[in-house]
């Protein structure tokens, strides 16, 4: 194989993160929510927060839509629909609102288990086939955060 003589003529290419980066400058310079942002590339807000945070990818028409909506350079879409590398930390977040969703598994975790056992039988929920709501719910004891979360039921194969 010939080495680069010149490695420094190649492209450079954009990482992911940097990607983010700019999609949050920009969200954040023009003023934009996920729901707009989300609404208008015809993506839902979930899915389309979860994609510019690097976790899932874009339909290369979704990106381009973005790309468009945030004047990002046109490079941003390609990355924004490649496969993406999905990392989770090895240690518990300390951030208190992520530390709260470990917290919420680690005691409703088992229980979640076996109430999906008991209703659907040995399977699991599909964070594939998946869909996610986030609201704002008033509540005369302070307002609520309702998380809605819905997968396919997956039953493991009995061979």
């Amino acid at each position: 194989m010939k080495e680069i003589e010149s490695p420094e003529l190649l492209p450079r290419l954009l990482t992911m993160s940097e990607v983010t980066e700019a999609i949050l400058a920009k969200k954040r310079a023009l003023k934009l929510s996920w729901n707009s942002i989300a609404t208008a590339i015809g993506m839902s807000e979930v899915f389309t927060t979860s994609a510019c945070l690097g976790m899932n990818s874009l339909p290369i028409d979704k990106a381009e839509s973005l790309v468009d909506l945030l004047d990002l350079p046109a490079d941003v879409a390609v990355v924004m629909a490649e496969c993406p590398n999905k990392v989770f930390p090895q240690t518990v977040p300390t951030d208190p609102c992520i530390y709260r969703f470990y917290e919420i598994v680690g005691v409703y975790g088992q229980t979640l288990k076996e109430l999906i056992h008991e209703k659907g039988g040995d399977g699991i929920m599909s964070a594939i086939d998946f869909e996610m709501s986030v609201e704002k719910v008033p509540n005369p004891k302070g307002d609520r955060i309702e998380v809605k979360m819905s997968g396919k039921f997956l039953s493991y194969n009995q061979w």
